[in-house]
C-alpha cells in the first residue's frame, strides 16, 4: 500500500446557508488487500482533529456502484478497506482503474470526493483460449511459412501482464508475436525447417506463456501438428474490428452483430468456421457465437451499470486449421431501468414540539443507477405536512419544518417522499419516513367547567363529599399528570383547610367539619388544578358551597318572657267585647324557610270558649263578650310550632286578669296589706284619724285615673313600666320574608291598675338594644312572684 496523500483542494463556498467544504482527496491502494487494511487517514489529509469524524456523523458512500470498499474509522480517522477489491472485476483491461467514494460530514453539512487508485497485482496467470490446438501444414509448405496461433491472454495489466513466449525446443517451428493494426497481439508459429510427411505425420510442441510478474506466472498451449498436402490460403475477415451498439436489458438470443470471413481456397481448404477467441469470463457469460453463422447473440443479462463495454476476438479458421482473428466491440447503451432509490442519512426522532420554523431535522440523499438525463431526479413530499424538503448538495436534501408543530393536535406524522427521474418513461419511488413529535408542557390543565357548586345540608357529617372538580391537560405523561389542592384563604375568619379538603388525585372535594345554616349560609374556595410539568402550569376553579338549613331550632318565645324574667300580665277590661285584642305572643325561629314558620294554638285555657289566637300572628282575641260569671283569673297555655319536618314547638303561658281596676281583685287587696298585719292595731287607730283627710285626696286620683286610662299605661301597683328591651332575642329576620317578627316590628306591652281594655303600643324597633348573638335572654326576677304566687306561670317547652 503506497502512502495517503491529500492532492488537491478544489474549492470553498456558501450555498443555501450550508457551510461545507468541497475537497478532493486521492489515494492508492492495491488489490487484494485484506479487509481492515489501512489505506489513509482522512482526518488528517483535511486537517480535522481526530474526534471530529465522530461528532459530525462522517460516512463513506460509494459513487456509481451499490457496494461499498472502503469504510472511515470515526475514532481514528482512517480509510480502511471493507470489501475484498478485485481490479480485473473493477475495471477489466482499462489500464487506470479508480473508484469514486464520496465523504460526507453533517452540522454542517460538507462533502469530499474521494478517488482511489486500485494498483494491478499479478494475482492472475497467462491462459491461451484453449489447451491445446490442431494444425494440419502440408508437406509441401516452404521455410518461413507462418501459422497463426492466439496469443495468450492475462487479466493483469503492465508488468503482470503477458511478456514473454517460450516455445519447446524442436527441429522444425519457431514462435513470433505479432500486432495487428487494431493493436491486439497473436503469435506466429514460423515454419524453420521443411516438413517430410513421409519421415514424420505428427509434430506436438509445446508454448508457455510468461508474465512479468513476481512471483512469474505461466500459461501452456498444446500444438499438435499433422504433416498434410499444401493449404496455402487463411481465412480473411471483412473488417478488422467490428462495432455494435447494444441497448441494456436486451433479449437473450437477440443478435448483436454477424462477423464474415472469406478463403480463397477452393472445396474443403476453403471452408471457414468462427470461434471466440480471447475473451473474458464475464464477457463468455453475456455472449454467445454462432460457429457457421458467426453471428453474435446475447447470452446474458445486460446491465449497463455493471459494464458499458465488452471487447472480444473471434476467430475464423479453415478446414485445415490456418486462421485469422477480427476485434468486437459491443457498446451498451442506458435505458432508463433503475428507480431512484431514497436513503434516509440522519433524522432526529422525536421532535420536541416547541422546535421553531425552518428547524432541520434530517438528511435524505437521492441516488439513480441510469445515466444522464436518466439519471436526473427530482425529489418532493406527497402530503401537506408542516415539513418540506429543501435542496441541498448534489442529491442531497434536508428535511426542514414549516410551521410551529402541536403535539397535542398531531402526535406522529408519516411523511411519504417520492422521487422520480427524467427518463422516458420517467420512474419513480416513494420511501416513508415517520416522525414522532415530542411533548413539551405548554398546556395548563384545563377545568370541565367554569364554576362548580354544591348544596349540603347543615349539621353534616366530616368527610362528606360535596363535589368533585375535575381537569383535563392535553399534554402526555408527568405534563399531563394533574394534581388537586386548595388555595389558601379564610372562610368566616378560619383557614379554608377547616372546612374543606380535596383528594389531589380525583379532584373530590369534602367536608372538613360540620356547618352551621345559623352560623353563615354559603361560601366560596378555589380550587388550584397544577400539572406535573417543568415548570408546572395551572389553573384555578370557583367552588361556591352552599349551606340548606335544616329544622335544628325550636321556636324561641319572646313574649310573654321566659320563666324567671320580670313577671308581666294583661288586664282585660269587663266591658271587652268579642273579637277584642287582648295580648300577642311574640316567637321566633333561627331557622329559614319552611322551618321558621311558625303557627299558633291555645293548647290549655282556664275558660276555654273565652279566647281565641290567631293561627300566624300570635294575636290573642275574646271570642265572645265578657260577662260576669267568668274567672277573674284567666291562664292561658300557648304551643308555638314551627313547619319543619320533623316539627319543633315551644310553650308558654299568658296570665290575664278580668278587671277595670286591680283593687278588686281580692288576693292583691290582702297582699297590699300583708306585710303591716302584725301593726293592725296601731294603723286602725292612725286611719281612723286620718281617712276623712285621704278620701277626698283619693276621690281625686281616681278621676284623673279613669281620665288619662287610655293616653298614658301603667304597671301594676307602680305605674307603667315597659317590657325591658334585654327580653329582645337577637336581630332575627328571614331573607325569604316567612319569619314570625321582623327586626322593625316588636311590642311593648304595658299593665295598668285600672284599665278596661287591654294596653299595648306599637313602638318603633329594638335594633339599637337587640342582644348579640351570643348572648340569650336572661331571666330578672321581680316582686311579681310574690304577687302572683299562686298563679302557675312557668312556660313549657317542648321538643
Amino acid at each position: 500500500m503506497e502512502q495517503s496523500r491529500l492532492d488537491l483542494c478544489v474549492f470553498l463556498f456558501l450555498w443555501f446557508g450550508l457551510h461545507f467544504v468541497h475537497c478532493d482527496l486521492s489515494y492508492s491502494v492495491k488489490e487484494e488487500m485484506k479487509r481492515g487494511s489501512v489505506i489513509g487517514n482522512i482526518a488528517m489529509d483535511l486537517g480535522f482533529e481526530v474526534g471530529t469524524l465522530s461528532i459530525r456523523k462522517a460516512r463513506i458512500k460509494t459513487v456509481g456502484r451499490e457496494r461499498t470498499y472502503c469504510d472511515v474509522n470515526l475514532r481514528s480517522g482512517e480509510l480502511i478497506v471493507s470489501e475484498r477489491i478485485d481490479r480485473e472485476e473493477q475495471c477489466g483491461e482499462i489500464a487506470s482503474c479508480v473508484l469514486n467514494f464520496e465523504l460526507l460530514l453533517e452540522s454542517p453539512l460538507e462533502l469530499h470526493h474521494i478517488s482511489l487508485q486500485i494498483q494491478d497485482i499479478n494475482d492472475n496467470a497467462p491462459s491461451f483460449p484453449t489447451d491445446f490446438i490442431k494444425l494440419e501444414i502440408s508437406e509441401s509448405a516452404v521455410k518461413g511459412a507462418r501459422y497463426r496461433v492466439n496469443a495468450a491472454h492475462d487479466e493483469d495489466i503492465g508488468p503482470n501482464a503477458v511478456q514473454s513466449y517460450s516455445l519447446k525446443r524442436n527441429n522444425h517451428f519457431v514462435f513470433n508475436i505479432q500486432t495487428t493494426s487494431a493493436g491486439s497481439k497473436y503469435g506466429e508459429l514460423i515454419l524453420d525447417k521443411e516438413l517430410d510427411r513421409e519421415e514424420r505425420k505428427e509434430i506436438k510442441i509445446l508454448l508457455t506463456a510468461l508474465d512479468g510478474g513476481s512471483p512469474q506466472r505461466s500459461g501452456t498451449l498444446t500444438i499438435d501438428v499433422t504433416v498434410l498436402d499444401a493449404n496455402d490460403n487463411a481465412p480473411v475477415f471483412s473488417q478488422a474490428v467490428y462495432e455494435a451498439s447494444l441497448p441494456e436489458n436486451s433479449p437473450l438470443k437477440s443478435l448483436i452483430v454477424t462477423v464474415s470471413a472469406m478463403d480463397a481456397d477452393d472445396g474443403v481448404n476453403g471452408e471457414v468456421t468462427y470461434g471466440l477467441g480471447r475473451i473474458s469470463d464475464k464477457s463468455r457469460k453475456l455472449f454467445s457465437l454462432d460457429r457457421q453463422s458467426g453471428e453474435i447473440f446475447v447470452a446474458g443479462d445486460i446491465d449497463f451499470e455493471d459494464g458499458t463495454r465488452y471487447e472480444m476476438f473471434v476467430e475464423a479458421r479453415d478446414s485445415y486449421g490456418l486462421s485469422s482473428d477480427t476485434k468486437v466491440i459491443i457498446r451498451i447503451t442506458d435505458v432508463n431501468d433503475n428507480s431512484p432509490a431514497i436513503s434516509l442519512i440522519s433524522l432526529t426522532n422525536p421532535i420536541p414540539e416547541d422546535v421553531s420554523p425552518g428547524t432541520e431535522v434530517g438528511l435524505i440523499n437521492v441516488q439513480d443507477r441510469d445515466f444522464g438525463r436518466n439519471q436526473k431526479v427530482r425529489c418532493a413530499i406527497q402530503q401537506t405536512v408542516p415539513f418540506k424538503l429543501i435542496p441541498s448538495i448534489k442529491n442531497y436534501y434536508s428535511l426542514v419544518t414549516t410551521e410551529k408543530l402541536d403535539r397535542e393536535l398531531v402526535s406522529e406524522y408519516n411523511i411519504t417522499i417520492s422521487s422520480t427521474d427524467e427518463g422516458s418513461p420517467p420512474l419513480s419511488s416513494v420511501k416513508v419516513v415517520h416522525i414522532s413529535i415530542a411533548d413539551v408542557n405548554d398546556n395548563p390543565p384545563v377545568f370541565e367547567e367554569q364554576s362548580y357548586s354544591s348544596h349540603v345540608r347543615e349539621n353534616n357529617k366530616p368527610g362528606h363529599s360535596l363535589c368533585s372538580v375535575k381537569a383535563h391537560d392535553p399534554d402526555w405523561r408527568q405534563n399531563g399528570t394533574v394534581i388537586y389542592s386548595l388555595l389558601p384563604g379564610e372562610v368566616n375568619g378560619a383557614p379554608v383547610s377547616s372546612y374543606l379538603s380535596v383528594n389531589g388525585d380525583t379532584g373530590l372535594v369534602q367536608s372538613v367539619r360540620s356547618f352551621d345554616y345559623e352560623q353563615f349560609r354559603s361560601f366560596k374556595v378555589y380550587v388550584m388544578a397544577r400539572d406535573n410539568g417543568s415548570p408546572p402550569l395551572r389553573s384555578n376553579v370557583t367552588v361556591s358551597v352552599f349551606i340548606t338549613d335544616v329544622n335544628d331550632n325550636t321556636p324561641q318565645i319572646l313574649y310573654p318572657p321566659p320563666e324567671g324574667n320580670s313577671f308581666m300580665t294583661e288586664l282585660v277590661p269587663k266591658a271587652a267585647q268579642g273579637g277584642s285584642l287582648v295580648s300577642k305572643v311574640i316567637a321566633v325561629d333561627g331557622d329559614s324557610g319552611q322551618n321558621a314558620w311558625l303557627s299558633y294554638q291555645i293548647i290549655k285555657s282556664t275558660d276555654p270558649g273565652l279566647f281565641k289566637i290567631d293561627l300566624h300572628s300570635g294575636e290573642i282575641r275574646t271570642q265572645r263578650d265578657i260577662s260576669d260569671s267568668d274567672n277573674m283569673k284567666q291562664n292561658i297555655v300557648v304551643a308555638v310550632k314551627d313547619n319543619g319536618q320533623p316539627s319543633l314547638s315551644a310553650t308558654c303561658s299568658m296570665f290575664l286578669l278580668i278587671s277595670d281596676n286591680l283593687a278588686e281583685v281580692p288576693e292583691l287587696k290582702d297582699m297590699a296589706y300583708e306585710d303591716s298585719s302584725s301593726k293592725l292595731t296601731s294603723y286602725l287607730i292612725i286611719a281612723l284619724v286620718s281617712v276623712s283627710t285621704f278620701f277626698l285626696t283619693f276621690i281625686i286620683i281616681i278621676l284623673g285615673l279613669r281620665f288619662c286610662r287610655r293616653r298614658k299605661p301603667r304597671l301594676l301597683f307602680d305605674g307603667a313600666v315597659a317590657i325591658p328591651s334585654s327580653y329582645l332575642p337577637p336581630n332575627y329576620a328571614d331573607v325569604d320574608g316567612t319569619g314570625t317578627l321582623r327586626s322593625t316590628y316588636n311590642y311593648d306591652a304595658y299593665l295598668t291598675t285600672g284599665s278596661r281594655t287591654s294596653d299595648f303600643k306599637f313602638v318603633t324597633s329594638y335594633n339599637d338594644n337587640t342582644l348579640p348573638a351570643d348572648q340569650t335572654l336572661r331571666k330578672n326576677p321581680t316582686d311579681f312572684e310574690e304577687v302572683f304566687g299562686d298563679l302557675d306561670v312557668s312556660p313549657e317547652v317542648n321538643r
